[in-house]
């Protein structure tokens, strides 16, 4: 069979394989811990914008360290890099209970438990700062050039499987096991990925020089800034999730709304991955990178029209279908982005150029929950998806006249080596 055939092709190369399943546990356990967090701390204060705060906790640490994460990337070992902030991660779900125990037996006030959780996902932020970039840049290193689509496929099928477990174990163990067997899970998760690490052949990467390490920082931005489909790619998925996400908020629509309790924000949560993950398999026979620009630009269309539709939705079942059809096109265009950060940037500059997507694309997410919080306390939580999702189109519109000459980028051919 052509290796190209095989929707298989990346998972037979072991460290992949070990690299994927990892993804697949951190994922879990990062998202088990959130609905966690984000749903008690709301039952508890009743304030959309305490949900915002812990992405704003989370988002600036990373985006202060997340050069510093690219450039020791590129400057040391990747794999070691990830075990020790690995190995940092695994007491954290630990004071989280603590906090909440303490809370519980009215030894801390309200204020002082939100400040302690905002710390520790402040922690949280400031280990990914450096463990985003590495694993980012690991995988190219891991499987033929080739094959970079369907790694890219697989890395998202990895952790989308992780988006649609984690939440509904998270809101089904909060709701019948309580916060302190869900978060002593966590650490048992955290466990396994720093085991599976260990797993891993040891490997030399590429090093950049050290004579000049502002500069160094730098390349990862002017490299971005000058190609045009890199940049592109990296501000539509920016704009879309920083306004048009509406994750944030699913505590308050389960609570308030929908009225459906934790196992509904369980399903909430998962359904967007639960497109995604449907829409990530077709995608490892049909990749999405034949027109690829086009597609990009398509999908996240799609992402803000099924933005407003959960918008105007009372239904339960509407919901669930609009937030998996936001999960469908999502996944779309994140093989594409990923197929082209892995294609375009030199072998020694991955790791910063892995860094400044992180910051700009990665960090959204937790922006986009400070934006969205802030949005839903003045605006009101459904005039705040409303906004996110015209906002996420009108971003198309403007992208698809400013972008008219990458429609005839073949990102295939450019992806062998000249």
């Amino acid at each position: 069979m052509p290796i190209q055939s095989d929707a298989f092709a990346a998972l037979r190369y072991r460290d992949f394989s070990i690299v994927t399943i990892n993804q697949f546990c951190l994922t879990l356990a990062i998202l088990i811990q959130e609905i966690i967090v984000a749903y008690s701390l709301y039952k508890i204060t009743k304030d959309p914008l305490t949900l915002g705060l812990i992405g704003l906790a989370e988002a600036i640490p990373f985006i202060a360290l997340s050069l510093w994460g690219g450039y020791f990337a590129d400057r040391f070992n990747k794999q070691t890099i990830m075990k020790i902030c690995l190995f940092f991660c695994i007491p954290m779900p630990l004071i989280l209970w603590m906090l909440f125990h303490q809370y519980g037996l009215e030894k801390i006030s309200v204020t002082q438990l939100s400040l302690g959780i905002y710390a520790v996902i402040f922690c949280l932020g400031t280990i990914r700062g450096f463990y985003g970039p590495s694993a980012t840049s690991l995988k190219p290193f891991l499987i033929p050039r080739e094959l970079y689509t369907n790694g890219a496929t697989w890395t998202t099928i990895g952790w989308q499987s992780g988006v649609i477990i984690g939440p509904m174990l998270g809101g089904f163990m909060l709701a019948f096991l309580g916060r302190e067997t869900s978060l002593f899970s966590v650490v048992g998760l955290l466990t396994v990925c720093f085991i599976l690490l260990n797993f891993l052949e040891k490997r030399t990467f590429p090093k950049i020089g050290t004579d000049n390490v502002l500069r160094s920082l730098g390349d990862g931005f002017r490299f971005i800034w000058k190609t045009k489909i890199v940049l592109w790619s990296i501000s539509l998925d920016l704009v879309s999730v920083l306004f048009g996400g509406v994750i944030a908020l699913l505590p308050i629509f389960a609570e308030d709304i929908l009225k459906v309790g934790p196992e509904g924000l369980g399903y909430l949560r998962a359904a967007p991955s639960i497109g995604a993950l449907l829409t990530m398999i077709a995608l490892t026979r049909f990749p999405p990178t034949h027109h690829a620009w086009r597609n990009m630009l398509l999908a996240v269309a799609g992402f803000g029209v099924f933005t407003l539709l959960f918008a105007f939705s009372n239904s339960m079942w509407l919901s669930l279908f609009a937030l998996t059809m936001t999960g469908a096109c999502d996944s779309i265009s994140v093989v594409i982005r990923q197929t082209i950060l892995q294609i375009y940037p030199p072998e020694n500059m991955r790791g910063r150029v892995a860094a400044v997507n992180g910051m700009f694309v990665s960090s959204s997410n937790e922006l986009g929950a400070f934006e969205s919080g802030l949005a839903a306390k003045y605006m009101g939580t459904i005039m705040a998806t409303v906004f996110g999702g015209c906002v996420t189109l009108c971003v198309v519109g403007l992208s698809w006249v400013k972008t008219k000459d990458l429609f005839k980028v073949d990102i295939n051919k450019a992806s062998k080596p000249e």
